[in-house]
């Protein structure tokens, strides 16, 4: 479409309990600003037993997860765990060096008075179905802990998942519309995602953020 390509959906899944986590969080982190990287923070919750609760933990990311990494060929889920475009990565902080897809999607954002709304357009050589995904993330988070493997330490948090709805099925030329739920908290950057995935593979193929 007009020489634009599909951006890297950068995942990472972590917590604050495990001490393996932080230098995760800085490499997200330093990816700010990177033009055609999206980055996603699923803080899980299976840490929080073991002394720290993590206040951005969830269920659902724990949940999504486990669907992911299945569906990437991980034989297990782990912390620190980074899925880039649905696929299992582990050579990090280095990102692929594959070429840029062309992308088959064009996706435009924008806020409205009663919150988000989409417009997408399919173009040549777009997946029969397609689904999406809303995320909301917030940057400049910071927590104290208290307890746990990371107890004393000062934890710094960017592109943290806040708010997560999946769209199984896009259809139709309708306009697709979203309203937060959640609140920002003072003194954080919130940003508004829209990810387009092939609804077969998961598959990321073009993203709008505001």
């Amino acid at each position: 479409m007009g020489g634009v390509t599909v951006p890297t959906v950068v995942e990472l899944y972590t917590s604050e309990g495990c001490n393996s986590c932080p230098p995760a969080d800085r490499w997200l982190a330093s990816l700010k600003g990177q033009a055609g990287i999206v980055r996603l923070a699923f803080h899980v919750d299976y840490w929080d037993r073991l002394g720290w609760k993590d206040r951005f933990a969830d269920p659902a990311y724990t949940q999504r997860q486990h669907a992911v990494s299945q569906r990437a060929g991980a034989r297990f889920v782990y912390t620190p765990q980074v899925i880039v475009d649905g696929k299992d990565y582990r050579a990090w902080p280095a990102l692929p060096r594959d070429a840029p897809r062309p992308a088959t999607v064009q996706v435009t954002l924008a806020q409205d008075e009663a919150g988000y709304v989409a417009r997408i357009v399919r173009g040549p050589g777009a997946p029969m179905r397609l689904a999406a995904f809303w995320a909301v993330t917030e940057d400049g988070h910071v927590s104290q802990v208290g307890a746990g493997e990371n107890s004393g330490a000062t934890l710094r948090h960017d592109a943290v998942v806040r708010e997560f709805v999946a769209v199984d099925a896009l259809g139709g030329d309708a306009p697709l519309r979203f309203a937060p739920r959640t609140q920002a908290e003072p003194g954080v950057q919130r940003r508004v995602q829209l990810v387009v995935i092939d609804a077969q593979t998961a598959r990321p193929l073009q993203a709008a953020a505001c």
